[in-house]
């Protein structure tokens, strides 16, 4: 979910300069004599509720509101319409009439009588309570105001022509923090300037109990503005070493480096630290939306296992959202999008976000070699591999990304992630082979998203197809780009995209030292290698089973529970040692409970306990450790 560009003579479809933002060409429409005024109250948030008013401009005769359904960086049509409740729409003291269409769950219909020339509208958006899914929840101390969640709209709307007024009521004694402008504030209300509905949609805030603004660079850096808004559900949160605030501070210097050029006036990170709201990454122009645990920034651990969401999200403002796929391109939030170049939009982010961590010290050299070492270890064992190509998963995002977690290692997920990004380091790796390191994917990146389109300060979209971009890539070095990309996309592989590992340096291995970033990010989940193809937590209950792995020979399947283990009660540290001891070739014995049904099962596995490594091949140049070595110059 993030952004970038190229040049004028490489993506002829020219710029597509936005008054405010998001959407593609269209026909010119009339600007509206008065804005929509919004007012959001979000007083209650801590409870999960927030009520909307508003005031639409409208002409007497027939009208469609519409509710936002597909959000950009979503890439599906994940707009929580079902919570939307208590819907009253008013002319004056009349009460009107809506009728919701029988296809299309997000338009609502109603009759604007004669000499009607306002529409106010109320409803309330009842917040999921627990983490999950794409709708963001507040927690008790804080929330993110994503303003699709509270409006509806003409269907028809020019979203760049549309202006609306903003006005946010907070609990008491919150704060706020992100890239809109306000023009007044009054103890707990604000009221932002009139602002285009696409770039409203484009710019949430964060508010909270606990708040902290962090200047991380600006005009005396010679760059735009750069911000972050933490929030949090405590106070002790928001203290971050001065190291980590460093390394974001110099991220932003790399991400410049890199790109050149900066498509926005200002950037804004958005942080919110709880345990109690949805882990969430989602990019905008000018912001980005990063939820993460409370103790992200004081804990090393927990810090290090998600180093790279906020440069995956800052990337996205160049690749992704100022220069976007054209299928992702869409004139308003009710028009579906195509999503088969996500293996750009996301997996060239996910290589960068990746590369951006390390450059800038966020994760070391070491720890960035785990997580390549992670991705080619879990990717070698997607058994889903054998029958749903790269491809797919591109295309049919809008259902993996919600689909269960069962089966879901045979399913296969949105791999578009961790293999793009190995495929984006096969590229960059190729390339500097083919030039004798003269040129790399950062000359790429560099006339594809960032100073190759234009000076930057400026928010626009510049779509761009396939095609296009095989031709920026040719541009650096001659090569059938379209046949490398298409074989790896297209054919059914087993195995993970190697070539950028092999090639650049370094081997796959497999050692009894532990590597956090193969392990699962949740602490109730036991730490099994992936050869094993088994997902199962600490109380036995298993999550999934990797077709035609051990376990699934064995008869295992998600929901059941492992009872015992070689006549002993199932735990963590028996299960592990069961693993380790069973390298004599002798099966482990399990009682499995499933629903309210007893069975023994052999688990023949003789691999032991081992975890992935990259380890230096030095019949190769280091290559690897060039792409990810620093590139910014250090301030002085």
């Amino acid at each position: 979910m993030r952004k970038r560009g190229g040049c004028r003579s490489v993506l002829g479809m020219g710029l597509v300069v936005l008054a405010a933002l998001l959407s593609g060409p269209r026909a010119t429409a009339q600007p509206q004599a008065a804005p929509i005024e919004l007012w959001v109250d979000a007083s209650e948030a801590p409870r999960k509720i927030f009520h909307v008013r508003m005031q639409i401009p409208v002409s007497p005769g027939p009208l469609v509101l519409v509710y936002p359904k597909w959000i950009p960086g979503e890439h599906g049509p994940t707009g929580p319409i079902a919570n939307l409740a208590g819907l009253s729409v008013r002319a004056g003291d009349r009460e009107i009439s809506w009728r919701r269409d029988p296809r299309d769950m997000f338009a609502f219909h109603v009759e604007v009588p004669p000499g009607v020339s306002h529409l106010e509208v109320i409803f309330d958006y009842l917040s999921p309570t627990a983490p999950g899914g794409f709708s963001t929840n507040p927690s008790a101390k804080l929330a993110v105001i994503d303003w699709h969640l509270f409006l509806l709209y003409p269907k028809g709307s020019d979203i760049e022509r549309t202006l609306v007024r903003p006005r946010l009521r907070l609990p008491a004694g919150w704060q706020w923090g992100g890239a809109l402008s306000a023009q007044a504030a009054r103890q707990t209300e604000i009221v932002f300037d009139p602002i285009p509905l696409s770039l409203l949609i484009d710019t949430p805030i964060v508010i909270g109990a606990h708040y902290r603004r962090i200047e991380l660079a600006g005009p005396t850096d010679g760059l735009p503005p750069h911000v972050m808004d933490i929030v949090a559900d405590s106070e002790w949160a928001l203290d971050i070493p001065a190291s980590r605030l460093a390394a974001y501070r110099r991220l932003v210097r790399e991400a410049r480096a890199l790109f050149g050029a900066m498509h926005y006036p200002r950037y804004h990170f958005l942080v919110s630290l709880s345990d109690h709201i949805s882990p969430f990454g989602l990019e905008h122009h000018q912001t980005s939306n990063n939820q993460v645990p409370e103790r992200f920034f004081v804990d090393d651990e927990v810090h290090r296992r998600l180093a790279d969401l906020l440069p995956h999200e800052f990337v996205h403002a160049w690749c992704g959202k100022t220069v976007r796929p054209q299928g992702l391109v869409t004139t308003d939030y009710q028009q579906e999008m195509l999503t088969d170049l996500l293996w750009v939009y996301e997996g060239l982010t996910q290589y960068y976000g990746l590369v951006l961590a390390v450059r800038s010290g966020l994760l070391s050299m070491e720890e960035g070699r785990h997580v390549l070492a992670a991705y080619a270890d879990g990717l070698n064992h997607q058994t889903g591999r054998l029958w749903r190509p790269l491809q797919d998963t591109a295309t049919a995002a809008q259902i993996l990304y919600t689909a269960p977690a069962e089966w879901a290692n045979w399913r296969r997920g949105v791999d578009f992630y961790p293999e793009g990004a190995l495929l984006w380091l096969e590229a960059d790796v190729l390339i500097r082979r083919m030039t004798e390191g003269r040129r790399s994917l950062d000359d790429f990146a560099r006339e594809f998203f960032g100073s190759g389109i234009g000076p930057g300060g400026r928010i626009f979209v510049k779509p761009y197809t396939a095609e296009e971009l095989y031709v920026a890539l040719h541009k650096i070095v001659p090569y059938d780009w379209k046949g490398f990309f298409a074989s790896r996309l297209s054919e059914k592989r087993p195995q993970a995209p190697m070539a950028g590992l092999l090639d650049g340096g370094w081997m796959l291995s497999y050692t009894e030292e532990s590597n956090p970033f193969a392990l699962p990010l949740s602490e109730d989940v036991l730490p099994l290698p992936s050869s094993l193809g088994l997902a199962v937590k600490e109380d036995g209950r298993i999550l999934d089973v990797g077709y035609g792995t051990p376990a699934y020979r064995s008869g295992l399947g998600p929901g059941m529970k492992i009872v015992a283990v070689n006549g002993r009660r199932f735990s963590k540290d028996v299960f592990l040692r069961a693993l380790a001891a069973a390298r004599d070739g002798r099966p482990i014995q399990l009682l499995v409970e499933n629903d309210e049904f007893f069975t023994t099962r052999e688990l023949l596995y003789t691999e032991g306990v081992r975890f992935p490594q990259l380890v230096r091949d030095e019949k190769k140049p280091d290559v690897l450790s060039q792409i990810l070595a620093p590139r910014a110059a250090e301030r002085r």
